[in-house]
């Protein structure tokens, strides 16, 4: 019983989850989310791309902090981490574009 308390207390401790997995699954999951009601509306691809960073500017910088975070605490410079944390959010803006772009094709 003693060992089930310690391991129970141990669980408790422990962090729920990875800030930076968390944060980019919540940019993900925003970004995907404007995709068909934008398609639905047939919105030009530059107002998708303006919509999309307004929308999801709370993901975007929790997800933007938690890799700086992470990347210092791995012994990244202020300014490597910087980089880093706008190339991965570019990545994911990029890649949620080009299927807009895709999906938002006639034909």
């Amino acid at each position: 019983m003693i060992v089930a308390a310690s391991f129970m207390m141990m669980l408790a401790a422990a962090p729920s989850a990875d800030p930076v997995g968390t944060g980019r699954r919540d940019f993900s999951k925003c970004l995907s989310a404007q995709m068909q009601p934008a398609l639905d509306k047939k919105m030009p691809l530059g107002d998708f791309v303006s919509m999309l960073k307004q929308t999801c500017a709370t993901q975007q910088s929790a997800f933007r902090a938690a890799i700086i975070a992470q990347d210092k605490a791995d012994g990244m410079s202020d300014a490597e981490a910087s980089a880093d944390a706008d190339d991965q959010i570019a990545e994911y803006v990029d890649k949620i574009t080009s299927e807009y772009e895709e999906n938002s094709r006639p034909g």
